[in-house]
This record gives structure tokens, C-alpha cells and sequence, in this order.
């Protein structure tokens, strides 16, 4: 599992935190200092911080889990579009659907409602429907596609959350929160990282910054993943190799049962970042 170095880090433009009156002073422990009125980011903390959370990402996908990813702000959506879509992760790219997490169920039959309208399609029914009934399904369809079409296999809740910008999706990381879901999130210094499990300090308004952090924990997952189907290839043939052995076991059982009247045998420091 490789993590993004201190200068690819700062070629991205990582470092570049918020203005400094817009501030929340609970990330003054990721600060490393102040230049022209603007927070710079202490890049090795960030370095640190992705790997840690690289790592957690890695277990939960190899666990075969899912981590919802959530980014609605322009710069992020493309990106986390396609990295999800490459693990094959939901991922949210619209506008949060309130209570999604909370009142999961109403998703889920909002979701079925959209393989209901599909089935329609695929059996005939729909070509039975008048014009009128024909454009309102559409419309529906089309609706829920863009607002839930990337969480369509989502049949659970997530084990984790993935979020870049805490401040503009607040109401995800709540709803996480109230049900105890980890949260992993890029947070920038404008932001509160108590109520986030995982931080990552970085800059989360720059698409190159964006997506260097998600490349890093996009290809840890991908890592998990790949164990995960190592171990699930390798577990039938373990399996037949002990089989022998077991029975074995099982015939040495019933010999020593014959011999029980037998006698016993006795058993034997962190680096400073330079201006």
C-alpha cells in the first residue's frame, strides 16, 4: 500500500487551507503556520492521517464491506464518481437525500420502486401505458436515478462513510454519527473534525488534491479486495488438503479407545516542516 509523499502532496496543492478568519480552531493541531492571511496545512500530519485511513479502508473492503463515498460539491463529484464506481462502492454525487441513513428503509423502497419501473420496461407493461402514464414514469424514473441510481445495490447501510467536506455535507456526517457509522473525511481549516473518525487534513476545494487523497485509499480498498479473492480461492483447496488429516484424527480416536484400559504415558519524533 503506497501513500502520496510530501512533495506530490504539495504539487497538488494540499497545503492551501482557508483564509484565517474563517478558521475553526479545532484544527489548530493540523496547522503549520499562517502565509498571506491564509492557514497552510502541516503536510506531514496530512501524509500520516491518509495512511492511517488508507489502512482502515483497506480492512473494511477486504472484509467485504461497504463504504459509502460522499461528495456533492462540483469539484469532487466526477472524481468520486469514478473512483467508487472502480471498487464498486456506492457513492452519493447529488443532492444528500435527508435520512438516508436514519430512515434507510424509504430508501430502499425509493430504490425499488426504480427496478419496479425497469421490470415494467423489460416485460411489456410499459408499452401498454398511455402517452400521459408513459412521460410520468419516465420523469420519475430519470429522477430517481440521478438522486439514487449510485446506491442502487446498496441493500444495507454502509460500514463507513468516506466524505469530502464536512461543512457542506454536515447532514451526512449527523445522520453517521446518530447510528455509530465511522466517518473518514477530507477536512479543510475552515471545518470541525471532532465528530469525524477518521481525518484527513487537506485541502478539499482543489480537484488535484481531491484526487490525489482519493487515488491513495481508492487503491488501498482495491488491495482489500483483491486479498479478500486470494483468500477465497485459496480457503476450498486448504480445505481438502486438511480433509485426510481430519479423518485421520477420527481413526486415531477410535484406536485409542480400544486401548483405553491401557496405561497412561506420563506427558512431558516527528519531523518539522522548514518554511
Amino acid at each position: 500500500m503506497s501513500t502520496p509523499k510530501f512533495d506530490q502532496l504539495l504539487e497538488a496543492g494540499c497545503h492551501f487551507g482557508h483564509l484565517k478568519r474563517k478558521w475553526n480552531p479545532a484544527m489548530a493541531p493540523y496547522i503549520f503556520m499562517e502565509r498571506n492571511g491564509i492557514h497552510i496545512i502541516d503536510l506531514y500530519k496530512t501524509a500520516a492521517k491518509v495512511e492511517e485511513a488508507a489502512a482502515a479502508l483497506k480492512s473494511i473492503a477486504k472484509s467485504g464491506k461497504k463504504v459509502l463515498f460522499v461528495a456533492t460539491k462540483k469539484q469532487a463529484k466526477q472524481v468520486i464518481a469514478d473512483k467508487a464506481s472502480s471498487v464498486n462502492m456506492p457513492y452519493v454525487i447529488e443532492r444528500w437525500p435527508g435520512g438516508m441513513l436514519t430512515n434507510f428503509p424509504t430508501i430502499r423502497k425509493a430504490v425499488k420502486k426504480m427496478a419496479a419501473i425497469d421490470k415494467m420496461t423489460k416485460d411489456g407493461t410499459f408499452d401498454n401505458l398511455s402517452k400521459r402514464e408513459k412521460l410520468q414514469i419516465s420523469r420519475q424514473r430519470a429522477k430517481l436515478e440521478k438522486n439514487l441510481g449510485s446506491i442502487a445495490d446498496l441493500s444495507r447501510l454502509p460500514s463507513a462513510l468516506f466524505v469530502v467536506d464536512v461543512l457542506k455535507e454536515r447532514i451526512a456526517v449527523a445522520e453517521a454519527n446518530r447510528l455509530g457509522i465511522p466517518v473518514f473525511a477530507m477536512v479543510d481549516t475552515n471545518s470541525d473534525p471532532t465528530n469525524i473518525d477518521f481525518v484527513i487534513p487537506a485541502n478539499d476545494d482543489a480537484s488535484k488534491s481531491i484526487e490525489l487523497i482519493l487515488d491513495t485509499v481508492v487503491s488501498a480498498m482495491a488491495e482489500g479486495l483483491e486479498e479478500r479473492k486470494a483468500e477465497k480461492v485459496d480457503a476450498p483447496a486448504d480445505n481438502d488438503e486438511e480433509a485426510p488429516a481430519h479423518r485421520g484424527g477420527r481413526r486415531r480416536v477410535r484406536r485409542n479407545d480400544e486401548a483405553s484400559e491401557a496405561p497412561a504415558a506420563e506427558a512431558p519524533a516527528e519531523e518539522v516542516k522548514e518554511d
